[in-house]
């Protein structure tokens, strides 16, 4: 099943479930918003996918970009990461950060007023469109030459009612 459009808890499990196997792959303890932005990635069909254009291979490759620069940044020289570890289904979401639990907090108060218990990809890229650097999310798109603007155009093109 896709994440276009799905039960509220459906959805929620399906978005966190794809983070954590991301946040699991690049050896993160802590859920952020960048593993959220990858984990509707691994849908390629959802209209969140759609709207940003962006494989999920190339949002793994910037945001390993990002930690190559953030640990040069700090006088770690390191080339490349190294391979991508294998990893086992997630059995338990890890701890989220504040900014994964604001987001999901916008995404249940934005569904709230349609009443409709659905939840999509696009309330879960709405809200991650919505933070600024220096949000690992925000940083991620900035990475990948994402304009949230064009971004919210599209969804709102590829979503039924075109609430952007």
């Amino acid at each position: 099943m896709t994440m276009g459009k799905r039960h509220a808890g459906e959805a929620m499990r399906g978005v966190l479930n794809s983070a954590t196997e991301e946040a699991r792959r690049r050896g993160d303890r802590r859920l952020g918003t960048d593993h959220l932005l990858l984990g509707l990635l691994h849908e390629e069909d959802s209209p969140a996918a759609r709207a940003l254009g962006v494989s999920l291979e190339a949002g793994r490759a910037a945001s390993d970009s990002l930690d190559v620069a953030a640990l040069a940044a700090v006088g770690v020289g390191v080339q490349a990461l190294g391979q991508a570890r294998q990893v086992a289904p997630a059995h338990r979401i890890p701890p989220l950060s504040t900014g994964v639990r604001a987001v999901l907090k916008r995404v249940i108060d934005e569904a709230q007023p349609r009443r409709t218990g659905r939840l999509d990809s696009g309330h879960f890229l709405r809200a991650l469109l919505s933070l600024s650097p220096p949000d690992p999310s925000a940083e991620l798109l900035h990475a990948l030459g994402v304009d949230p603007a064009q971004v919210r155009d599209h969804l709102a093109q590829l979503t039924p009612g075109g609430v952007a």
